[in-house]
Formats: structure tokens, sequence, C-alpha cells
């Protein structure tokens, strides 16, 4: 039965997309991650709670195959705040992200490089 559920786990990580935009912040491969180290023995491992392991198949599985969004629609592809999907893709990628962190002023840079500094010195007794 374990053999079962790691074949259907395998299948829902295949058809799970994946977002190259959040590299490292992807719910596909954070999936994919979950799903290899709860399956380490592949086909051979024995669950402990094998209605548990149902229950988060089947929810992963409706998420997948868009039940909530098919029986909630909504009027118009926005947050609450009103920005469209695309631009939230844009505000979550790395880049820009990676831009944050390039713009950081230079008070907060020499901070940053005091604070590390400081840990890595031991103190005299």
């Amino acid at each position: 039965m374990s053999a079962t559920r790691y074949r259907r786990f395998l299948k829902l990580c295949e058809e799970w997309p994946r977002d190259d935009y959040k590299k490292g912040r992807d719910l596909g491969t954070f999936l994919r991650q979950r799903v290899a180290s709860a399956f380490r023995e592949g086909e051979n491992t024995q669950i402990s709670d094998p209605e548990k392991c149902d229950q988060m198949y089947e929810s992963l599985a409706r998420i997948n195959s868009s039940v909530y969004r098919q029986r909630f629609p909504r009027v118009r592809d926005t947050s609450f705040t009103g920005v469209t999907v695309e631009e939230c893709k844009v505000l979550l990628s790395g880049s820009v992200q990676q831009m944050d962190e390039e713009k950081k002023g230079l008070w907060k840079t020499i901070m940053e490089r005091f604070s590390k500094s400081s840990d890595d010195v031991p103190e005299k007794a």
C-alpha cells in the first residue's frame, strides 16, 4: 500500500508546476523535497500514519487541480491591494529582492560587516 502512496505522490510532484522566478522559495520545489524526505526508502517506506498521509495527498491534489479556484471564482485576477498577477510575480521574483539588497544604504552595509566580524572575533578573558 505504501508503494501506491509513493507513486501517487511522485505523480503529483510531476504535475505540480515549478516557478522559476522563485528559486529556493517555490512551493513545487518544497513539495518535492518533502516527498523525498518522507519516502526515503522509495516504495519500501513504512508510513506511520497512513490516514494523515492520504489526507495530505488529497489536499494537495485538490489545490493542484484548482478545485477551490473553480468553486470560488473571482471577478478579476487581482489581490485585495489591486495588484495584478503579473505584478505580483515581478515583486516576488528573486531579481527584485536582489535589487533591494543592492540598494541598501552605506550605513546598513557597514553595520552588517561590523556585526559579522564582531561575532568572529573571540573574546579575551
